[in-house]
C-alpha cells in the first residue's frame, strides 16, 4: 500500500503499542478458582506446571509469581551473589538487571548484535572474568539465542546460562547448552496469566531447589504444612508462588496458544512485507523460529518520528532505554557503542493479536509518511 494512501483516521487497534488478549473463558476460570477458595499455589498451579511441561516438551516447570522473581531464584540457585558477576546485555527491561543487583552481584553489561538486539557468543566470551558466575542472555522480541559455540568453555569455568525468555514463550528451540529458562506470563506477553512466570530448570535437583526457594525456603508443601504442627526452613527464599487464580487464566491461554502464535506470526509478516525495501527504516529481525513478541524498527531521527506518530494517536514506544546508562546502575557503566547507537534509533510499532494484517500495513504506511515528513492524506 503506498504510504500516501493512508487516511487521517487512526484504527482503534493501533492506538496502543500492546494490549492483553483474552479469549473469553478466562473470566469463568478465575471465578471457579475464587469459589474453590485456594488463593495461593494450589491445584490449578500444579496442573498449569504439568501442562506447560507437556507443551514445551521438558521434564518439569516451576511456576512463579513473575519472571523477575524467576530470574532472581534461578541466579541464586546457581550461586550468584556478592563477589560474582553476571554477563547481561544492557538492551533489556530493568527487570532483567534488578535481580542481579538484589543478590549483591555485579552486572557486566555487553553489546548486542545490531540486527537482532540479542547477544552473540563472541561478545559473551570477551566479557568473561574470573568473577563470572552466570550469563543472562535476553531473547529480545522472542528470538532464540544460541550459545552452543562457547558451551564447552562456559561449562569448564562453571558459568551457568540463565535465559531471560520473558518475550519468547512458544519460540522454537534447537539443541543448545544446558540452561535454565525463565518465561513471563505478564499482561501483554504471548501467553498471559495476567501476572506470573515460570522457570524451566536444568535438572530435577534444581526444580526441587526452586520450589523450596519460591516459598521462603520452606521444604514442605502447603498441603503438608496444614496437616502437621511444624515445618522446616532450610535455605534462602522469597514469596514467589503463582496464585491459583492466575494459573487458571494461564491454563485457558495455553489451551489456545497456537491460535495466538498464528495471529502474531501473521502480523509480523504483514509488517515485514509492508516495510521490505523501504528507505530509512530497518526491521529488527525476530528470526524464523520466534513467536514474535513485538515489532521493532530502527530509524534515524527516531524522536521526531516518535512524536509525529504519537500525535496521530499511534501507540509507538521505545523498548528499552539501555540499562548501563541508568542512574541505578551507574557504577557498572562501560562503553557500549552498538547499544548506544541502537538506543537512539529503535522504535516499537503497535503489535498485539487484536490487530489485523491490514492494521499493520496501515501503521507501516504511517511510519513511512512520518519518515518522509509527509502529513496524513
Amino acid at each position: 500500500m503506498p504510504a500516501s494512501s493512508i487516511s487521517t483516521a487512526t484504527p482503534d487497534a493501533v492506538r496502543r503499542n500492546a494490549r492483553p488478549y483474552l479469549h473469553g473463558p478466562e473470566t469463568a476460570a478465575m471465578a471457579a478458582a475464587v469459589e474453590a477458595g485456594q488463593y495461593g499455589h494450589g491445584p490449578q498451579a500444579d496442573l498449569f506446571e504439568q501442562e506447560l511441561a507437556h507443551y514445551l516438551g521438558v521434564p518439569d516447570v516451576v511456576a512463579v509469581s513473575s519472571a523477575t522473581v524467576g530470574i532472581h531464584l534461578a541466579l541464586q540457585a546457581c550461586g550468584v551473589g556478592p563477589g560474582t558477576e553476571v554477563i547481561v546485555p544492557s538492551q533489556t527491561f530493568a527487570a532483567t538487571i534488578q535481580p542481579i543487583v538484589a543478590l549483591g552481584a555485579a552486572p557486566r553489561f555487553i553489546d548486542h548484535a545490531p540486527g537482532t538486539l540479542c547477544v552473540e557468543p563472541q561478545a559473551v566470551r570477551e566479557a568473561i572474568t574470573p568473577a563470572t558466575r552466570a550469563v543472562l542472555p535476553v531473547l529480545y522480541g522472542g528470538r532464540p539465542v544460541d550459545l552452543s559455540a562457547i558451551a564447552t568453555e562456559l561449562r569448564s569455568r562453571n558459568i551457568h546460562i540463565v535465559e531471560d525468555a520473558a518475550q519468547a514463550f512458544g519460540s522454537r528451540r534447537t539443541d543448545q547448552p544446558a540452561r535454565t529458562t525463565v518465561y513471563s506470563f505478564g499482561p501483554i506477553k504471548q501467553l498471559t496469566a495476567l501476572v506470573g512466570g515460570a522457570v524451566v530448570p536444568r535438572s530435577g535437583q534444581e526444580a526441587e531447589t526452586l520450589r523450596q526457594m519460591r516459598f521462603l525456603g520452606i521444604t514442605s508443601s502447603q498441603t503438608d504444612r496444614i496437616r502437621t504442627t511444624t515445618y522446616s526452613v532450610r535455605g534462602p527464599g522469597l514469596r514467589g508462588v503463582l496464585p491459583d487464580i492466575n494459573a487458571a487464566v494461564g491454563r485457558v491461554q495455553l489451551a489456545r496458544f497456537n491460535e495466538v502464535a498464528a495471529l502474531r506470526t501473521a502480523l509480523w509478516k504483514a509488517y515485514a512485507q509492508a516495510l521490505h525495501g523501504a528507505s530509512g527504516v530497518a526491521l529488527v529481525d525476530a528470526g524464523e523460529d520466534a513467536v514474535p513478541f513485538n515489532c521493532v524498527v530502527r530509524v534515524s531521527g527516531r524522536d521526531r518520528v516518535h512524536r509525529i506518530m504519537r500525535d496521530r494517536g499511534i501507540g509507538v514506544g521505545v523498548h528499552y532505554p539501555p540499562n548501563h546508562l541508568q542512574p541505578a546502575f551507574a557504577q557498572w557503566t562501560r562503553p557500549l557503542p552498538v547499544t548506544e547507537q541502537a538506543a537512539r534509533e529503535i522504535l516499537s510499532l503497535p503489535f498485539h493479536p487484536a490487530m489485523t494484517p491490514d492494521d499493520a500495513r496501515w501503521t507501516a504506511g504511517a511510519l513511512l509518511d512520518a519518515l518522509a515528513g509527509r502529513s496524513a492524506q
